[in-house]
This record gives structure tokens, sequence and C-alpha cells, in this order.
């Protein structure tokens, strides 16, 4: 009995300094990587979209080009800020210097393993309240979709380009879908999709009307 009641205590010791420990380890915000964040979101962001301004002129090629020079070269920055200060969360950029890390590293596709470090030190923040659970839940599916796995919350779509509608790529239990999605703060899914379509509709606009299509098709929303 006596044993047992050493161990309880030792586990509740244990686990306080734990708390501690954590609480001690709070980071200060820092303006300095925030700033920095900015910066990388800016060229990610033109990466990362259409052909526009003076990118028109490039060609598909050097478009391309250019995209993987992006992503690549913010990888390695990232990843040093990563391997300083785990995922980056509320404390030290607060919520939009989180959710641009978050961006970032949801377009480095070309490291799957790197995104899937990242998800495990991530969780621990949206544990700990330090940083958003649907962005979470879209790194998930970005990694199960990347490791060749079923993405979980429908996060990753493709597009019916015969009727401008967007569909979820290789979904887990769809009937249980929009339970998981509500779990981390996501719409239901259909809204989701609804609102996919309508921007690759808004996108590509002149491509889908030269088809005669001059809305998309939307899902039925459930009461």
């Amino acid at each position: 009995m006596n044993r047992i009641l050493m161990l309880l205590l030792f586990t509740i010791t244990l686990s306080s300094y734990s708390q501690e420990t954590s609480k001690n380890k709070k980071s200060q915000f820092n303006q300095e990587i925030l700033n920095e964040l900015e910066q990388l979101f800016k060229i990610d962001q033109i990466a990362a979209g259409v052909q526009k301004g003076s990118y028109k002129k490039l060609s598909e090629k050097e478009w391309n080009s250019f995209k993987d020079s992006v992503f690549v070269s913010n990888q390695k920055r990232i990843e040093a800020l990563f391997n300083q200060y785990g995922f980056l969360g509320y404390d030290l950029v607060g919520e939009r210097g989180s959710s641009i890390f978050w961006t970032l590293i949801q377009h480095l596709d070309h490291t799957p393993a790197f995104q899937k470090r990242v998800l495990a030190k991530m969780k621990i923040e949206v544990l700990n309240g330090n940083a958003k659970p649907s962005d979470y839940g879209y790194l998930v599916d970005r990694v199960q979709i990347n490791t060749g796995k079923q993405q979980v919350y429908g996060t990753q779509v493709d597009y019916n380009w015969k009727k401008c509608q967007a569909y979820p790529i290789n979904l887990k239990d769809s009937i249980h879908v929009n339970t998981r999605r509500t779990q981390i703060g996501l719409a239901p899914l259909e809204v989701y999709l609804n609102e996919m379509s309508q921007f690759h509709f808004e996108l590509n606009k002149e491509a889908f009307l030269s088809l005669g299509i001059t809305e998309p098709t939307l899902y039925t929303i459930k009461n």
C-alpha cells in the first residue's frame, strides 16, 4: 500500500513539474520573427497563386521553376525557425503570425516528411490553446494526401471541370466527416465545397463561360 502511495505521489509530482516546466518555456512575443514571416508570406502568395502582372510574361517552365525556387528557399528558413522554436504559436508571433507559419508549411508539399514533423509539434500547441485547431485539420489532411493516405476532414479538393464543382480527394469515412469537422471548428463539408466551387468559378470564369457554364454546381446544404 505504501509503495502504491509513493508511486502515486511521484506521478502527481512529475505531472506538476511537467506543467510548470511547460509554463516556464512559454515564448515571448517576437516582432522580428513576425515581420520575417510577413515577408516570406508575400512571396509565398505570389508563387501559390496564378500568374499575374509581370509574372504573366514567364513561360510555363519558367513559372514552375520560379515557384519551386520560392518554396525551397522558404523551407530553409521555416525549418530553421521550427528547429529553434517548434511550431510557432500565438505566444511567439500572435494569431496572424501562427497562421502564416502554418500556411507556409502547407505549401511545402515537396517535403511531406517535414510537414509531418511540424504536425506532431502543432498538435501539442493546439492542445495547449496556442494554435488554431482548424489549421491543424488542414495540415492533417495535407500530410495524409501527401503520404498516400486518406484525408480526415475533407479539406483537400479537386474539381469536376464539366460542371464546376469541388469534391474531396480520397476522403475517409465520409458519413461522419461533419462530426469531425465540427470538433475542430470547421463548417460542414457541403458549405466548404460550395465555397471552393464558387472560388474556382470566379478564378476561371472566362474558361467556364466559353464552355457554356454560367455558374458552379452546388451541393444541397442539409439542415
